[in-house]
Parts: structure tokens; sequence; C-alpha cells
């Protein structure tokens, strides 16, 4: 248990029975009435902001959180398996618990977030790193003078099968930086 003087950013809470993260907290103290904490929570198992406003000293349940690294290895119709990096468990996850997944190369290394609860342990999301490093399979040759803008974009099929929106100086057979959180390009790797 915990109380509001306890919040910081990073606390992991139970709010209403769900597993919820603080990503911002403010401590309002009025001229007038009661002194009250303002929060906007990250729901783990959605990714949905929640904001509420708890009283101050309120008792809140926190909950145990573990970060572990796993190597994505293949993919199945109903999910993908991955393998922790420290002990070579193996662990299978349905395919609405990862994000952007098909940006996901076999060997990449993600985080996972398992909520603990003594013997019992659940996995409530898996990340990708910010940035991947793919190649392009396939996209279509930029014709010269085809735009009057320089921040002309047409898209790219990569090496996973995600397309994105690149730049037109892009061409197939070169390995780009893609940004796993908005699904944007990043820059050209040599």
């Amino acid at each position: 248990m915990a109380t509001t003087a306890d919040f910081k950013n990073g606390l992991y809470i139970d709010f209403n029975g769900k597993p919820c993260s603080i990503v911002w907290f403010q401590h309002v103290k009025p001229g007038k009435g009661p002194a009250f904490v303002k929060t906007k929570l990250r729901n783990l198992e959605n990714g949905r902001i929640l904001e509420k406003t708890f009283s101050a000293g309120e008792r809140v349940e926190t909950i145990t959180v573990e970060h572990r690294e796993y190597q994505f290895l293949y993919a199945e119709e109903d999910g993908f398996n991955f393998m922790n990096t420290e002990t070579y468990d193996q662990i299978q996850l349905p395919k609405d618990v990862v994000d952007n997944a098909d940006l996901m190369k076999e060997g990449q290394v993600v985080e996972m977030v398992f909520q603990v609860d003594g013997e019992d342990e659940r996995c409530l999301t898996c990340e990708l790193p910010t940035y991947v490093e793919l190649d392009v399979t396939y996209t279509e040759p930029a014709v010269k003078g085809d735009t009057a803008t320089t921040s002309a974009l047409k898209e790219a099929k990569l090496e996973t099968g995600a397309i994105i929106m690149v730049p037109l100086f892009i061409n197939e057979g070169e390995k780009i930086r893609v940004n796993t959180t908005d699904r944007s390009y990043g820059e050209r790797v040599k």
C-alpha cells in the first residue's frame, strides 16, 4: 500500500482492478479546501492515458512489475514466440499484446513488462526498441521533377512485410531506421 505522498513518475499501481503506471502527477494545495493530487495514468493493458484526481493522503494499491528482455523467435497463426535472453525459457504471446508487430524481425530483442503476484506472473506489454533497422524490399523508383516540395513521400515495403512512408530518394535494397512509436522513417543506415 502507498499513499499519494509516495507518488512518483513510473510508480505502478492497481487502479480499478487494472495495472497502471503514473506518467505525470501534480500536488495541488488550493487556498480554500483540502489538498489533492492530479495524475495521468497509463493503463498497461491497452496503453490508454487516464486522468484521475486523488485526495491528499488517499491510499492506493501498488503492484510489482518486472522488465525483462526477450528475443523474438518466430510467428505462428495464434501468436508470437519469444525466448528469455537470460534463462532461455520460451513463451508465446497473443498477437494483440505486441504493438507494431509487423516491424519486428526474427532475432529482435524486445522488452516485456510482467506483473508479478507471488508465483503468478502475466505479461502486460511487449515493447520494441524505439528504433529498428530494416531493409527496403520494394518501393517505386522516384522520377526526377516528380514533386514541387522537398517533403514528398512514397510507400516502401520492408523486409518484415510492413509498409511505411519514406522520402523519394530511398531505393530498394537500402537499410533504413524506423521509429516504432509512430512508424515513421528515421534515416538511412550506412
